[in-house]
C-alpha cells in the first residue's frame, strides 16, 4: 500500500543530499494537510532545496514569507540564513549585509550568532570592506572560538585584501604545481596558496590574479570558466 510522504521523509532525503528528490517531496507536502508548524518546516526545506539547486530567487520568496510569519525562534533564524544566502548567491551583497546586520540586532540571544557574523563578514568581503569584515571575523574567534565558524574565520583572516579566482584545491602539491604551469602557459598570473584545514591537512590551492575590484574578478572568472576550469572567487 502506498504511503504518503512525511516531514521525516523530506528531512531524510535532504540529509542524503538528493535535493531534486527533496524538492519534489517538499512540493508534494506543501499541498498536504499539515499542522502550522509542520507546514512552515516544509517551506523551510523547500527554500533550502531551491538554494542547493541554484534557484536563489525562488528561495528568497519563500524565506521572506517565512520570516514574516515567524518573528522569532529557531525557524526564524534558519530562514534568515536562507534569505541572506539567497541574496548572496544573486550577487546582492549590500542587501545580504543589511539582512545580516538586521538579524544580528534582533536576535542577540540566538544560538546561530556566529553564523550570522560569518554571513556579515563574507558580504563585507565581497564589497571590499576589509576592515568591517575583519571585525566580524575577530568577533567569531573572540566570542565563539569553538564554533564551526571559528576555523573558517581564522582562514578568512589570513586572506589578503584583494580578489582572486581559485581554480583548484589539492592534497598533492605536484598536481597543484602542474596546474600552475599550465595556467602560466596560458598567460595567467597563477600561484599556489598553502592552507591548513581544520583537521590539520595541508591543502594546495591554485589561484589566479590579485584584483582590487570584484567586477575585474568576475571578468577573470568568466575567462577561466570559458577555458574549462572550475572557478570560485575569493575571498
Amino acid at each position: 500500500m502506498w504511503a504518503a510522504p512525511t516531514l521525516a521523509d523530506l528531512q531524510s532525503v535532504v540529509i542524503q543530499g538528493d535535493y531534486k528528490k527533496a524538492n519534489d517531496l517538499a512540493q508534494e507536502l506543501s499541498k498536504a494537510s499539515l499542522s502550522k508548524v509542520e507546514a512552515a518546516e516544509v517551506q523551510y526545506y523547500l527554500g533550502l532545496t531551491f538554494l542547493r539547486l541554484g534557484e536563489p530567487a525562488k528561495a528568497y520568496d519563500i524565506y521572506k514569507k517565512l520570516i514574516a510569519s515567524q518573528p522569532h525562534g529557531d525557524l526564524y533564524d534558519k530562514s534568515s540564513v536562507g534569505l541572506i544566502d539567497s541574496l548572496y548567491m544573486q550577487g546582492q551583497y549590500d542587501q545580504a549585509l543589511k539582512e545580516a546586520i538586521s538579524v544580528i540586532a534582533k536576535r542577540s540571544d540566538s544560538e546561530m550568532m556566529s553564523l550570522f557574523y560569518l554571513k556579515a563578514a563574507r558580504a563585507n568581503l565581497k564589497l571590499a570592506r576589509w576592515a568591517q569584515a575583519r571585525e566580524f571575523l575577530k568577533k567569531i574567534i573572540r566570542e565563539y572560538p569553538d564554533s564551526f565558524e571559528g576555523p573558517v574565520a581564522r582562514q578568512l583572516l589570513e586572506e589578503k585584501q584583494y580578489f582572486t579566482v581559485q581554480v583548484g584545491s589539492f592534497v598533492d602539491k605536484a598536481r597543484a604545481e602542474t596546474l600552475v604551469q599550465e595556467l602560466i602557459g596560458r598567460k595567467q598570473y597563477a600561484y599556489i596558496l598553502e592552507i591548513k584545514s581544520s583537521d590539520g591537512k595541508i591543502m594546495y590551492r591554485v589561484r589566479v590574479g590579485q584584483l582590487t575590484a570584484l567586477k575585474d574578478a568576475r571578468e577573470l572568472e568568466s575567462t577561466l570558466s570559458g577555458l574549462g576550469y572550475p572557478t570560485l572567487i575569493y575571498p
